[in-house]
């Protein structure tokens, strides 16, 4: 297997996962505030939503890369 066909593989299943699941998220420890040897941290829950667009894209290009990379 070829690079571009390994590329073309995980484009299409990046897609795939970014439509099903639309995003994901993680959490940040954040310091609030330092006073003297105390230290208090916040940890702070993100969310990254991924755009429909971007899904459809990553599975197009995909989809061109493994056409036009098995026909050499």
């Amino acid at each position: 297997m070829n690079g571009i066909r390994i590329f073309a593989i995980t484009a299409i299943v990046a897609g795939i996962l970014a439509l099903g699941y639309g995003g994901f998220s993680y959490t940040k420890d954040t310091t609030a505030a330092k006073v003297g040897p105390m230290e208090l941290t916040v940890k702070e829950q993100e969310t990254v939503n991924i755009p429909v667009w971007a899904g459809v894209a990553a599975i197009a290009i995909g989809g061109i890369a493994l056409v036009a990379g098995g026909k050499r």
